[in-house]
């Protein structure tokens, strides 16, 4: 179904939220190492970081929910983490062709270890990394000197 068809479209992701254990670890990594803005904090239970402006006017934001918090799906108790069970792979943050080099060496500078790789099926440069909690970051560009490669059968 068209966006039309339907009256409405998604115009960008508005916010991500990630379970945590550790509030303030994870606040000063995402500060530290992405440069991520405290929007607020919500005593020990919740915090919310700035990560670009988004469409028309909403900001988008990464979430950290302490673990114990209910779902806001009807309120729905939360059972854990369960490896078997969770749909998050990883989540993926956009910057600038021209910023990737010194992200690399940014981490470098930080000790931050990474892997890097090349998606010749978007065009895509990432870098990935890992926060205290063990959750992967993606930080993604694309670049329009990656000859992108046929779709294959």
């Amino acid at each position: 179904m068209t966006a039309q068809e339907q009256g409405f479209a998604a115009r960008g992701l508005g916010e991500i939220v990630l379970r945590v254990r550790d509030l303030d670890g994870m606040i000063a990594f995402y500060r530290r190492v992405l440069g991520l803005e405290l929007l607020r904090r919500l005593s020990d239970e919740l915090a919310f970081l700035r990560v670009a402006e988004g469409f028309g006017g909403h900001t988008q934001i990464l979430g950290f929910f302490r673990d114990h918090m209910p779902s806001n799906f009807r309120r729905r108790e939360w059972a854990g983490h369960d490896p078997l069970r969770t749909t998050l792979h990883h989540f993926a943050l956009e910057i600038g062709r021209e910023e990737y080099d010194n992200a690399l060496a940014h981490f470098a500078r930080l000790g931050v270890a990474t892997d890097a790789a090349i998606h010749t099926w978007i065009g895509w440069r990432s870098i990935y990394l890992r926060d205290p909690e063990d959750n992967t970051i993606e930080l993604v560009c694309f670049d329009p000197a990656i000859e992108i490669t046929p779709a294959q059968i």
